[in-house]
């Protein structure tokens, strides 16, 4: 594959020494010679769209275009586009590959997510990568079915284009890279969150504290949904709109409350 002229900065969630990171930037370098790592020195998942404003954010270079963050995802993204690459920032941000999917509701708490949010907020095109795990019996995660079809999916979304305030979230089914079906385009699904858990839990001084989890429970999504695409052994691929106002609702509020 004929590498581009591309500048990419790739980011996660999970964590600076993570596998689906190194994964990522393995894809990152089949498309450019010119990648850049701004990632998390710890785990931040579940972070969502964050910024450090009440403690300071701190940084560590470990190699040539290799930055730790003390901080969270979105300070890492802002960080490399307005710090470190402020002199020329990327022509793209890549996120990911995270460790489980990001569809449904998850979209909302994702890292993953926010940092190709704040991509998509300072101007640069932003893909949030995610592979899922936990539908079969293996914990197995298929890293090769992310690091095998992205580089293609990414290559047709760069061609095609998408609208500035748009990102975009891809999810690789559980599945190894042959038994991929295809790629589908998908809608935000929803999630059972009567799944969600709360387990109590006693340490060793005797004090009470507690995990959040999901029972790993296949529900029935409807067709088009990222659920129903990545249950079915596709990656599905959502334009996610950076715009949370509800049209119709908004114009049904204008009628009750009067105004413009």
């Amino acid at each position: 594959m004929a590498k581009s002229g591309l500048r990419i900065l790739v980011s996660n969630d999970d964590g600076i020494h993570a596998q689906g990171l190194a994964a990522l930037v393995r894809i990152a370098r089949k498309l450019s010679n010119d990648v850049w790592v701004v990632a998390p020195e710890e785990e931040q998942s579940g972070a969502g769209h964050s910024l450090s404003l009440a403690v300071p954010v701190r940084l560590r270079k470990i190699g040539p275009k290799k930055y730790a963050i003390k901080g969270t995802p979105t300070d890492c993204v802002l960080m490399a586009i307005k710090y470190i690459m402020k002199d020329s920032k990327p022509d793209l941000v890549l996120s990911g590959i995270n460790r489980g999917q990001n569809v449904a509701d998850d979209v909302t708490y994702s890292g993953t997510i926010a940092a190709a949010m704040e991509g998509t907020q300072l101007g640069v095109p932003s893909i949030a990568l995610s592979q899922a795990f936990g539908f079969t019996k293996s914990k197995k995660i298929n890293w090769p079915t992310a690091e095998q079809h992205a580089p293609g999916i990414i290559k047709k979304l760069l061609k095609a284009g998408w609208p500035t305030d748009v990102l975009i979230n891809i999810n690789f089914p559980d599945v190894i890279p042959a038994a991929v079906k295809g790629v589908v385009v998908t809608g935000q699904g929803k999630r059972d969150q009567s799944l969600v858990t709360v387990e109590p839990r006693i340490d060793a001084r005797d004090k009470a504290y507690y995990w959040f989890g999901f029972e790993r429970i296949a529900s029935n999504p409807p067709e088009g949904t990222d659920l129903r695409a990545i249950y079915d052994g596709y990656i599905s691929v959502s334009p996610l709109h950076m715009n949370l106002t509800h049209t119709r609702t908004r114009a049904a509020l204008v009628d009750a409350l009067g105004g413009k």
